[in-house]
């Protein structure tokens, strides 16, 4: 897919959400059905942020992982970081935990068998460990299986952003069972998604922008008390002054 089919994605996508503050349409669904035409793809919710007291904006921003065949008929992968788009308060809450995971895929099958769409919060690049077209399992120098890309797809657990050391076999088999239970996957110590770890450390801009909200938050709360607590001293001093006045 060119580039400017990327930015007709987006047009698209911003057109049928709309730039309101209640969008009605899961944009989800939305990149899902234009992404359909590729053997496989993958949508990573990169970043989000809401503002707003009383009228809240919600956004989300993707990064898109698209294959398309080559002049050799394998799969050459490129990745791209769409526009902030508008989402519901539904979409929001269903994705706050899945902050720099994988929400949608569709992956690339063998001959003869059916590709299906998938929508659910798993670590970036999960879905292409275990995938022998891909990679293979290795063993370190102390006994462990862990998951290597073949050198002509590293680039793509790069794109993927996710992987920033090497899965293990236990790791990637606790995903699988989560997964045959429909269970999002967080990683066995907890470390993907909005609150994980590792994620702190690849989607640094996140936080920095909550704690600058909370503390702008907590800010606004400490001059309203000043406020009122400077109108209590007023009136008290007034009616001190009223008193004595009176008295006389």
């Amino acid at each position: 897919m060119k580039r400017l089919s990327i930015a007709l994605l987006v047009t698209l996508a911003a057109s049928t959400l709309g730039c309101t503050t209640s969008p009605t349409k899961d944009v989800i669904t939305e990149l899902r059905r234009e992404l359909d035409r590729y053997p496989a793809y993958s949508v990573i919710l990169e970043d989000m942020r809401r503002e707003g007291s009383f009228v809240k904006r919600q956004e989300h921003l993707y990064r898109v992982v698209i294959a398309e065949p080559d002049s050799n008929g394998e799969l050459a992968f490129r990745d791209e970081l769409l526009e902030w788009y508008p989402v519901s308060e539904r979409v929001w809450e269903r994705y706050r935990p899945c902050l720099g995971m994988t929400v949608a895929a569709k992956a690339n099958v063998e001959e003869g068998e059916t590709p299906t769409a998938t929508e659910e919060c798993r670590p970036a690049g999960y879905g292409y460990v275990g995938d022998r077209r891909y990679g293979e399992w290795r063993t370190d120098s102390s006994g462990n299986s862990f998951w290597a890309f073949y050198g002509k797809y590293a680039l793509l657990s790069h794109m993927l952003g996710g992987l920033r050391g090497p899965v293990y076999r236990n790791e990637w088999d606790a995903y699988r069972t989560a997964r045959r239970s429909n269970r999002p996957f967080f990683g066995t110590k907890s470390q993907w998604g909005t609150t994980g770890s590792m994620t702190r450390t690849t989607n640094p801009t996140f936080y920095q922008r909550q704690q600058a909200r909370s503390q702008a938050s907590r800010s606004r709360f400490s001059d309203r008390v000043d406020q009122r607590a400077g109108r209590s001293r007023s009136s008290s001093s007034r009616s001190r002054s009223g008193g004595s006045r009176g008295g006389k």
